[in-house]
């Protein structure tokens, strides 16, 4: 994607009738829009007045956009709080980075089997999978055998250091712990047991791949433990992969998964800026892709959790208009739940609608993605709200996008 020209000034509306702050005409998201000027035959369409007569009054803010345009945008330039939105722009940047059909490696590294003997460690490295599981482990203990291998005189080490292992962010607050587990490049049953989340994800899938080896017929003399990998490369001795990034995005954005959205995030942070990933550079990699493409971020992490996250609803527009150009477009739209999928289950029923909902406990509430209008097109929308109650804001963003649907 070629970057787009950025926006430096704010893009302010004339005073319209009923003092609308709205663009009340269609102008290129890509250009410039500082003096707020009204072109000529630009008009205040039915349906703007009812969305500006429901949220005039409240601290909210509303853009809507069609063909790469904006039509409309009331408080469109105001950063506040995405919430889980974040986790929609971070979906965004790793298929420009990785693409929809890429597979995330988990392998064993080590030395080659002489006369099927390991004398030294085997190594399970993760790069990132949030969904690896003992199926995939069971898979690779098939391949090592299959390889020959018949004893391990070392032991199995599940590696801690190919991301940083922090479970912090700018912004968070302390109950954001009780929604997220523990972010590691090598996850297992997603960091969780029966009594909520585990601290040594890496032991368990090391353990767990022994006990593969040994039902199949591997002797493994030492006991599974974790730790650092060595720093001279080993032979990749087996690789197991994930399900494609695409449908990794759609459990991640259908249940709004915070435990995926920071792995995949600092998974983004080490492509873009190398190991360790970590939140922060998964968070900087966001924000760099945003601002390439014209929208002001500032990130702190992937998933959301931070109150200082913050963007505009008329970025969010942009980048959603900037992504139907791309190929992968229409397969980050399907990520999205649907009227009554997900995170969207009981709201707008009776609309043909793609979005990522957002909530934080303090009064935040988010709602963005696309709407199917009765012209039998697409338009991007973001409704970004602070100061609400949930119900009040759920009801709001509903409105709206009903509105849009029926209007536009």
């Amino acid at each position: 994607m070629s970057p787009a020209r950025r926006i430096r000034a704010p893009w302010r509306a004339p005073a319209v009738g009923l003092s609308l702050a709205l663009l009340a005409c269609v102008l290129p998201l890509s250009g410039s829009a500082a003096s707020g000027a009204m072109p000529h035959g630009s008009r205040v369409a039915p349906w703007m007045v009812r969305v500006q007569r429901l949220v005039g009054h409240l601290s909210i803010s509303v853009s809507v956009a069609e063909d790469g345009r904006l039509v409309y945008a009331h408080a469109g330039n105001k950063l506040r709080p995405p919430a889980s939105d974040e986790k929609l722009l971070l979906s965004m940047a790793l298929l420009d980075r990785f693409g929809a059909h890429y597979r995330i490696p988990t392998r064993v590294e080590g030395p080659r089997p002489k006369d099927g003997l390991v004398r030294e460690n085997l190594w399970l490295v993760g790069y990132g999978d949030p969904e690896l599981n003992d199926a995939a482990l069971t898979r690779l203990a098939r391949k090592l055998r299959a390889s020959g291998l018949r004893r391990v005189r070392g032991s199995v080490i599940g590696v801690t250091n190919t991301f940083t292992r922090e479970r912090w962010a700018p912004g968070w607050q302390p109950i954001a712990l009780q929604f997220v587990a523990l972010p590691t490049a090598l996850t297992f049953d997603a960091n969780s047991g029966p009594t909520g989340f585990v601290f040594d994800p890496e032991r368990r899938a090391a353990a767990t791949l022994t006990d593969d080896l040994r039902t199949l017929g591997v002797r493994v003399r030492g006991r599974p433990k974790a730790g650092p990998e060595p720093t001279s490369p080993e032979p990749v001795l087996a690789t197991t992969r994930s399900a494609r990034l695409i449908d990794l995005l759609r459990r991640q954005n259908l249940d709004s998964l915070n435990l995926d959205a920071e792995v995949l995030a600092k998974m983004l942070g080490a492509a873009v800026f190398g190991s360790p990933g970590s939140i922060a550079k998964g968070a900087r990699a966001i924000q760099q892709w945003a601002r390439r493409h014209g929208a002001d971020v500032i990130a702190h992490d992937g998933s959301g959790l931070s109150y200082t996250n913050s963007v505009s609803t008329n970025g969010i527009v942009r980048l959603l208009s900037a992504a139907t150009r791309e190929r992968w477009g229409p397969a980050l739209r399907s990520t999205l739940p649907a009227a009554g999928e997900g995170t969207l289950d009981g709201r707008l029923v009776s609309v043909r609608v793609r979005a990522k909902t957002g909530t934080l406990l303090q009064q935040v509430s988010a709602l963005s993605g696309w709407v199917w209008l009765e012209q039998r097109r697409w338009a991007e929308f973001s409704i970004l709200s602070r100061g609400l109650s949930k119900h009040q804001a759920v009801v709001v963003e509903d409105a709206v996008v009903s509105i849009i649907s029926k209007q536009l």
